[in-house]
């Protein structure tokens, strides 16, 4: 009788290398946003006012208009003349950038708490998961290519998301 090897559908590991041939202004794209994503969490869920609340905030507002900056000089998705929806979002980022630190300094903070917000979870979260589809670099980085796997992580992003955007309605996590 032969004897019969199980398979189990390994996912690839991360890789690299579609990050590294990428151009250099992706490079630093990823090189700013990544921080600045596990920043903007970090600041979000920690005390506000703080002197680290606002060192933190200083360098997370650096980080985003670096971001917002390099995405000038990525023309991966050509709408119109070289430009795409990142270019509008990057645009909005810096505005917003400028908005946030001006409601700081005249003590404005439940404006400066909406913009921060709006450029997190608009800017970094919901731009990030768009990085995810497949055939983009990051979906190349994070999961070395297999459909499969992004798929599976799409679908519980989404799920995720329709929870926390339901959740007031459906009364969950009460």
């Amino acid at each position: 009788m032969a004897e019969r090897s199980l398979k189990f559908n390994r996912i690839p590991t991360m890789t690299l290398e579609p990050l590294l041939q990428a151009p250099l202004a992706i490079q630093i794209h990823v090189a700013a946003v990544t921080p600045a994503a596990l920043l903007g969490a970090y600041i979000l869920l920690r005390p506000k006012g703080t002197r680290r609340h606002k060192a933190l905030g200083r360098i997370w507002m650096i980080l985003m208009v670096v971001t917002a900056l390099s995405s000038f000089f990525i023309h991966e998705i050509d709408l119109f003349f070289g430009f795409g929806p990142i270019h509008l979002l990057s645009t909005a980022t810096l505005f917003g950038s400028w908005q946030a630190i001006a409601a700081a300094r005249r003590r404005d903070i439940r404006t400066h708490k909406r913009i921060v917000k709006g450029l997190y979870f608009g800017g970094v979260v919901s731009a990030g998961l768009f990085t995810l589809v497949p055939g983009r670099i990051m979906n190349e980085v994070i999961f070395s290519g297999n459909d499969t796997a992004s798929a599976m992580a799409g679908i519980g992003l989404v799920t995720i998301g329709a929870i926390l955007v339901l959740r007031p309605r459906l009364k969950l996590f009460a």
